[in-house]
């Protein structure tokens, strides 16, 4: 009852806000995103991933950025550029969280603590990001106190083997991927159907891979924008969003393919002695989720159903993704 009462008030809020700032300007965007596998009742590889990030509005971003941007040979050299700014923590483990020394076949301990910044040019045809991420893996990631202190308060099991866990190493990711509007929003039977296909590379000591793939979605009231925001590697999200009217609400279904030549996550340290496993090469992802969007919030949930990441992994992973973006 009162998590209902709770919905009507976000609704009504949601509803009362205005789409634009007074002056008839956009919006920045501010997402918070929770991804972890306990929605399908499970707890090991990528088992837990949290992002809190900001996307400026166009009006709102520096100079130098949109300067920076006209540069990029890559960029499309027009539309509306954004600046995105994100703090986000990754945590990895294997199957057995009882076992002090975990099998060597299973994939290790690890975790990952970073920050990101981003430019994002969106000419309603296609979007361009490209996106520095700097961050720190090993136990100043602080993952292991993380999983530990989360797994007190829900009474989970007591993760024994974290002194197995990858090394402390500097990690950098350096990341772009274009987004098309191959089919802008067209009315069909009442409700509206876009197709954006995507393609990327992404390189540094913690990821190189090149993706591509795609995502479409049916709905009423479609956003302006990609799709939800999600923690890379993953479809590509926008980060912001701009309301079409006052309620809206869509399903989507996407794939992204990715041939990865390293994963340190699953390599090891790039300088140090670490456990491995081998990694698979091709991985994919099969996304399916749903959104609503009020002029004020969007609220996003997605199931992510991923291939085996590496030789002796046991079954495909599925985990879940909610995202909650706010405008202001």
């Amino acid at each position: 009852m009162k998590f209902g009462l709770f919905l009507t008030a976000l609704a009504v809020l949601g509803l009362a806000a205005p789409a634009h700032a007074a002056d008839g300007s956009e919006k920045g965007t501010l997402s918070l995103l929770f991804e972890n596998d306990l929605f399908y009742n499970s707890d090991h590889d990528y088992t837990n991933g949290v992002l809190i990030g900001y996307t400026t509005a166009p009006q709102d971003t520096p100079d130098w950025a949109v300067d920076l941007a006209r540069k990029l040979p890559f960029f499309a050299q027009e539309g509306e550029v954004r600046t995105r700014y994100a703090l986000g923590q990754d945590i990895f483990t294997p199957h057995n969280l009882s076992l002090p020394n975990p099998p060597p076949t299973d994939r290790p301990y690890a975790g990952f603590l970073y920050g990101a910044f981003g430019l994002v040019d969106d000419n309603e045809t296609s979007l361009d990001q490209l996106q520095v991420t700097l961050g720190i893996v090993g136990p100043a990631s602080l993952a292991e106190d993380t999983q530990k202190f989360v797994h007190r308060i829900i009474h989970g099991t007591d993760p024994q083997g974290w002194a197995t866990q990858l090394r402390d190493e500097p990690g950098l990711i350096i990341q772009y991927e274009r987004s098309l509007k191959l089919i802008p929003p067209q009315s069909v039977f009442g409700l509206f159907f876009d197709a954006e296909p995507h393609y990327g590379i992404a390189i540094g000591n913690i990821y190189d891979y090149v993706n591509v793939g795609g995502m479409a979605r049916l709905g009423i009231n479609i956003p302006k924008d990609y799709g939800p925001l999600r923690i890379d590697p993953s479809l590509p999200g926008s980060g912001f969003y701009e309301p079409t009217g006052g309620v809206g609400a869509y399903i989507f279904a996407g794939v992204d393919g990715r041939a990865i030549a390293r994963n340190l996550f699953l390599d090891g340290n790039s300088f140090q002695d670490s456990r491995s496993v081998s990694k698979m090469n091709l991985v994919g992802d099969l996304e399916l989720g749903a959104a609503v969007t009020f002029r004020a919030f969007q609220l996003t949930f997605t199931h992510v159903m991923r291939t085996r990441e590496y030789a002796t992994q046991k079954t495909a992973a599925q985990f879940g993704a909610v995202n909650l973006s706010v405008r202001f």
